[in-house]
């Protein structure tokens, strides 16, 4: 099959079209025809070299697929042969077949082609097990999400809406400010031109928010603690602002606050699993019922790969970036 490989370390021409032996799946594993795969910031990690795959996973980058069921151990599973699916793997995604665990294999919504099949599984796994779950984000409660237009924060404005949540959302322009506010966050701030622990505090009559999905760390997470509700949570699934910070623990004790971190794809199946079920009842319905609509700013084809994994590092885009695969 042909395969997008990391020949080396280092920048996105180092993604280069190969040959590789079709996966063997294992017990509790389908084999998917790959019709699309996502793009996300750990590939591009991966791909310098500053996030290695976990122990026996594929050496090829891709987190996200969709396509075809064309084998695998379809026991205790409600798949069959033929079915299209979207599946969150630990790699591998970037080729024309991969192996996935059936239950983080979800079935394609209905009305979705596989290429917008494919820009989901990665962020919704991650915003549910982030805000929902270790966050706990509940009824009443508000939200801000820390880069509103990449594929997480796209993700995140349009399900805590669509839940019913107030969503203030940061972005680096007015245009991806307003961008936000189009998918539904109450109000886009532009942290290059604005204080955003000033305009949540200012929208929220001097309360703060009750979580804050942070995939930015270093000097936000001072400054996202004076953003805070009482009773408060950070979810931190990301440090592209760096990995230190200076917290007043103070407040954290006076106000009950909680700092949160996860990472997603070395958890075992089963807990992907339970996630999914949690998508598979909550989201997927608000899906296909037009509430939450994948948004894809670019298509490449899979030996452009490289191209795409530019764009992703430019930081120009407002959603998923993807590759198509069939």
């Amino acid at each position: 099959m042909r395969a997008v490989a990391i020949s080396q370390p280092g920048p996105a021409d180092v993604l280069q079209i190969a040959e590789r032996p079709m996966p063997q799946y294992k017990a509790g594993e389908l084999l998917i025809k790959v019709h699309a795969a996502g793009i996300n910031r750990p590939d591009v990690l991966q791909r310098l070299g500053k996030y290695a795959p976990p122990a026996g996973a594929s050496d090829l980058p891709g987190l996200e697929v969709a396509g075809e069921v064309v084998d695998g151990d379809l026991s205790n599973t409600e798949f069959k042969k033929g079915d299209l699916v979207c599946a969150l793997v630990q790699g591998g995604g970037y080729a024309e077949y991969c192996a996935a665990p059936s239950g983080q294999c979800l079935p394609l919504p209905k009305g979705l082609t596989a290429l917008e099949g494919a820009s989901l599984p990665e962020n919704f796994f991650t915003v549910w097990s982030n805000v929902f779950d270790r966050c706990a984000l509940a009824d009443g409660e508000t939200l801000l999400v820390q880069g509103g237009t990449s594929g997480i924060g796209v993700a995140a404005i349009q399900l805590a809406a669509a839940l019913g949540h107030r969503v203030f959302a940061t972005a680096g322009s007015d245009e991806k400010a307003r961008a936000c506010e189009a998918l539904g966050a109450e109000r886009g701030i532009n942290y290059r031109t604005e204080d955003f622990v000033a305009v949540v505090k200012e929208l929220t009559d001097g309360k703060g928010v009750d979580v804050i999905l942070d995939m930015v760390g270093g000097d936000y997470l001072p400054r996202e603690i004076d953003c805070l509700a009482d009773d408060g949570r950070i979810g931190l699934i990301a440090v592209q602002g760096g990995s230190k910070a200076t917290l007043d623990l103070g407040q954290v004790l006076r106000r009950r606050l909680s700092v949160s971190g996860s990472t997603l794809r070395p958890r075992p199946v089963a807990f992907k699993a339970a996630i999914a079920h949690h998508l598979r009842t909550t989201v997927w319905p608000l899906i296909e019922a037009g509430k939450i609509k994948p948004v894809i700013y670019q298509t490449f084809p899979l030996e452009k790969a490289n191209e795409a994994h530019a764009l992703m590092e430019a930081s120009t885009h407002v959603g998923k970036i993807m590759l198509q695969v069939a």
